[in-house]
């Protein structure tokens, strides 16, 4: 048998050569740790639908975000659980509200660590919506204020960087003004630019305890079914004043996170989000998979397809693994 002059597998034949000739690479840098606050002290929860993430409680932050710097991950984003919600999600935006109170804490005991804040309502209004009702639809121009006073009121509390998960309609141009107007035009807004109306979110909802009352967020979430509208998603954003572009699911929606990263210049990040973490986690206590390598395939599929940052529940589990 004649073989073809190049032979793939001379490429392969050891971890050396191979290490030497891989395209992509993963880093703790590139990570991003999701952290759940929650009110009261001496509080570490796990959540029972994502075997370990916990809920921490403010004064049990610092541990944890001291044991992300020690791995090598340097950003963490916040999401919160107010003590009271109402149903204009007031604790979003108020001064001594539970995440301006955790931004405050790591800011003051752990000041090297990248603080990114989820920027949304859902998690503070009594229905669970992403933002303020008329007649139990989600009023888009009334909710635009309330964001921008939320990321407003995150930048003041000491956060480096805020993030929009609602998908309002021209959320990313009110909150840029509203922080350019107050003198902080150095806090960069990454954008959930594409963010789909998903099945994957049902662990999250458990954790931040955010699941709509009624109805459901496909009038303002993305279907699943479109690709061509994230192009213009995220087009919209960076015309409004974005500083990155994330997709949200990142492992069902490769292919989004590839287009974006074809047609813009600015960061990509990907949320590997809460049911695509369980699935692995489950599938793993089965014995059914190998939990370490399918964790390592799937963040690597992830900057495979373009995106530049990761936020994942994996991120300190992946570090640990780079560190071997």
């Amino acid at each position: 048998m004649v073989f073809p002059e190049y032979r793939p597998r001379r490429m392969r034949q050891n971890e050396t050569i191979r290490s030497m000739i891989r395209e992509t690479h993963l880093s703790p840098d590139q990570l991003v740790y999701p952290l759940f606050v929650l009110p009261g002290k001496g509080q570490r929860e796990e959540v029972s639908s994502m075997p370990g993430v916990f809920r921490f409680s403010i004064d049990q932050l610092q541990q944890e975000a001291k044991e992300c710097l020690t791995l090598g991950i340097r950003s963490v984003i916040l999401f919160g659980l107010p003590e009271k919600k109402d149903a204009i999600g007031s604790g979003a935006y108020a001064r001594n509200g539970i995440i301006q109170k955790a931004i405050k804490e790591l800011k003051n005991k752990v000041p090297e660590l990248n603080v990114i804040t989820d920027v949304c309502l859902c998690e503070y209004t009594d229905h669970g919506h992403c933002g303020c009702l008329q007649n139990n639809e989600v009023d888009n121009d009334a909710t635009l204020e309330l964001l921008a006073k939320t990321a407003l009121s995150h930048a003041e509390a000491g956060a480096d960087m805020v993030a929009p998960s609602d998908m309002m309609d021209g959320r990313i141009s009110e909150i840029r003004s509203a922080l350019d107007e107050n003198s902080y035009h150095m806090t960069p807004i990454m954008s959930y630019a594409v963010k789909y109306a998903s099945a994957f979110y049902g662990p999250f909802r458990d954790a931040a305890d955010c699941s709509p009352q009624f109805g459901d967020r496909r009038s303002y979430q993305m279907d699943p079914a479109n690709s061509r509208e994230a192009l213009r998603e995220a087009t919209l954003d960076v015309e409004e004043g974005a500083d990155v572009l994330m997709v949200k699911p990142a492992v069902a929606y490769l292919d989004i996170i590839r287009q974006l990263r074809d047609e813009f210049d600015l960061p990509i990040a990907a949320y590997h989000v809460s049911g695509e973490y369980a699935m692995i986690k489950a599938a793993a206590e089965k014995g059914w998979i190998d939990e370490e390598r399918v964790m390592a395939e799937t963040l690597l599929s992830i900057r495979r397809a373009g995106a530049d940052i990761i936020l994942t529940y994996f991120a300190k589990d992946m570090a640990k693994l780079l560190a071997k």
